[in-house]
């Protein structure tokens, strides 16, 4: 039955972050190839044909160094494709269910937001699932006035939305957001995911800093350390980034984000030696994600910039043009320096 529902709220340009009970794995990549980094070790590649929801999964290795004995590159396995689902799916209430869950599965199943909120302003009962689920939907539509206020007052009821009978009976699978530009995150329905949505609608109402002190009631984790440092760096606070990247080195791709994300910080103070070896360190090593290194290649760039290095911003960009001559924010950078 059929309530789907698919957000992404973006962290960087092709690099999408996942999280599941079992823990944390994300993928990196562009439309049609991604490679992804699952919770349960196992390094998948997806190649698919986009508009057409084919796609092919090979499990090519094991992060933990190992083989994969199971389906070894070049063959399709028998997991699930890495890339995230359409979204929660809801189940129908069985015949003698409440009336209240009855009302908000089939509002649900309609997706509309208005009913979905209706149905939660006239049952206390579902009133919890009904605002969570009505603010994502409505943040879907770009109505970031109703979506805010819904999460809002989600949020500081202090509940668990995981724990709520509705949300525990019925609703099945993950809820995609996006936490930075181009990272996605892949949570079960619940407090993470609740958060986060919120944190996304303040951000993209230009209220950042209001985001953050969300972000931090939330599970301490590297998807919520990566989306405070996006929120820090917006709000203006990098001594905040500073401290949330303290200790970082660059083991893998989303440690190198948040090493990038360090040097913004230092660069935007004015620390250019330190903002420098950062971003050494985010560029530390050549089989990180492309998507990865753009990022910190553009934002040392900018660095060398303030530094009136021209050549070596120039130099920086150039690098990101031989790879992608389209990456967001290239072009303007390297208009900037002609």
């Amino acid at each position: 039955m059929g309530f789907r529902m698919r957000r992404s709220v973006q962290l960087l340009p092709g690099v999408r972050l996942n999280l599941s009970k079992s823990g944390i794995g994300y993928s990196v990549g562009v439309k049609g190839f991604r490679m992804s980094h699952g919770a349960d070790g196992k390094v998948r590649r997806t190649v698919s044909l986009p508009g057409t929801g084919m796609s092919h999964v090979t499990v090519v290795g094991d992060t933990d160094g190992g083989s994969d004995a199971d389906a070894p590159a070049g063959r399709a396995s028998d997991a699930p494709p890495a890339a995230p689902p359409d979204g929660p799916v809801v189940s129908r209430p069985g015949l003698l269910a409440p009336k209240a869950h009855k009302a908000l599965a089939e509002a649900l199943t309609a997706g509309d937001p208005a009913k979905v909120d209706a149905v939660g302003y006239a049952n206390e009962r579902v009133a919890l699932a009904a605002a969570m689920f009505a603010g994502y939907l409505y943040l879907d539509r770009g109505d970031l006035d109703r979506a805010g206020d819904l999460l809002a007052w989600a949020f500081q009821t202090g509940k668990d939305p995981a724990r709520d009978e509705f949300v525990a009976q019925y609703v099945h699978g993950t809820l995609t957001l996006e936490v930075v530009e181009g990272v996605e995150v892949l949570l079960p329905v619940g407090r993470s995911s609740l958060g986060l949505g919120l944190a996304e609608v303040r951000q993209a109402q230009g209220r950042a800093a209001e985001a953050v002190p969300v972000v931090e009631q939330l599970e301490p984790n590297v998807a919520t350390a990566v989306s405070l440092c996006e929120l820090n760096v917006v709000a203006g606070r990098f001594d905040e980034v500073v401290k949330l990247t303290e200790d970082i080195t660059n083991s893998d791709d989303l440690t190198a984000l948040l090493c990038t994300f360090r040097g913004v910080a230092f660069r935007e103070q004015g620390y250019y030696d330190a903002s420098r070896a950062s971003f050494r360190e985010a560029l530390r090593f050549r089989s990180r994600h492309p998507v990865v290194r753009h990022r910190a290649l553009l934002e040392r760039a900018r660095c060398y910039e303030r530094e009136r290095k021209f050549a070596l911003a120039r130099k920086d960009l150039e690098r990101i043009l031989a790879d992608d001559s389209d990456y967001p924010g290239l072009a303007a950078a390297l208009a900037e320096l002609a």
